[in-house]
């Protein structure tokens, strides 16, 4: 699958606010009283520990807003495996503006490799099944769509991304209509005839309700493999089925074996380990170095 960047105008928002966040009434007190305003930096991103990398275009836009003058040359872009001392971008210009941007930079680049990292992860331990994996709506607040592409760039593929998508119905939803049945036909009543319905079954029973109303997909929750190869017999290709609940690397081999068409884990945007990247200073200047 070809990664496609995100448009300018949808990551410029969040990293815009998180630069105003970080510079505050004064802006970066530290460097403007340390550093020389002429001083020129050569600096380079580095990786630190293996991973996938995403966030590239967050990254170079946080320095960009900071300065125009800073240089940006990227060796591994976006959806690139990189391993411990591999650099991925070499930094150029103003070392004020470049220490200034670094922070934010960074966290952008570590958190959005580090979701990508994860989704790798889960890909690798499905390899050989058709099952799929994906993201669901547990993004941070502000950051769905990054996350959302980062999940892309480790090889997954995205859930719907806000409620105006497509029809999931959830328990309570199921809770509040009185059955999976009254449920979906009130979804269907009330929405137009390109949405698609997914329901959420957690038994065998509450899927047969939701396949006689002919849903579209099913979220099969919290089964273990063998219900969800019952499952999957009995959906018998008339619906896309997804698995989804306390999916871990170990645990995704076997719910892949039972024939689901995805698997959807919150926690690759809501709790992956940011991927340790740091900023290593090669040049400060002409004749002087700072040490990496």
């Amino acid at each position: 699958m070809t990664l496609s960047p995100l448009p300018l105008i949808m990551i410029e928002p969040p990293v815009r606010a998180a630069l105003l966040e970080d510079l505050g009434r004064a802006g970066d007190l530290t460097t403007d009283a340390i550093v020389p305003a002429k001083a020129w930096a050569e600096t380079a991103l580095v990786a630190r520990q293996p991973g996938v990398v995403a966030g590239l275009d967050a990254a170079a836009l946080a320095f960009r807003l900071v300065d125009p003058a800073i240089e940006i040359a990227i060796d591994r872009p976006d959806g690139t495996h990189v391993g411990p001392g591999d650099c991925i971008a070499t930094i150029a210009g103003p070392a004020r503006s470049v220490l200034t941007a670094e922070r934010v930079a960074l966290n952008f680049l570590g958190h959005l490799s580090g979701v990508a990292t994860a989704t790798a992860t889960l890909v690798a331990a499905v390899r050989g099944h058709k099952a799929r994996i994906c993201c669901t709506r547990k993004t941070m607040p502000g950051l769905r769509s990054l996350q959302k592409y980062a999940v892309r760039a480790g090889g997954g593929v995205n859930h719907r991304f806000g409620l105006d998508d497509a029809v999931l119905i959830k328990d309570n939803h199921v809770a509040a209509a009185g059955g999976v049945a009254p449920a979906i036909r009130a979804a269907r009543a009330g929405t137009g005839h390109l949405v698609k319905i997914e329901v959420e079954v957690d038994s065998l029973d509450q899927l047969d309700q939701a396949l006689a109303e002919n849903v579209d997909a099913v979220l099969l929750d919290n089964m273990g493999p063998e219900m969800l190869a019952e499952a999957v017999r009995r959906i018998g290709g008339r619906a896309v089925a997804e698995a989804s609940g306390r999916i871990t690397p170990a645990t995704a081999p076997a719910i892949a074996a039972s024939g689901v068409d995805l698997i959807s884990a919150g926690w690759l945007t809501h709790s992956a380990s940011v991927l340790d990247i740091g900023l290593d200073w090669q040049r400060l200047g002409p004749g002087q170095r700072v040490a990496a």
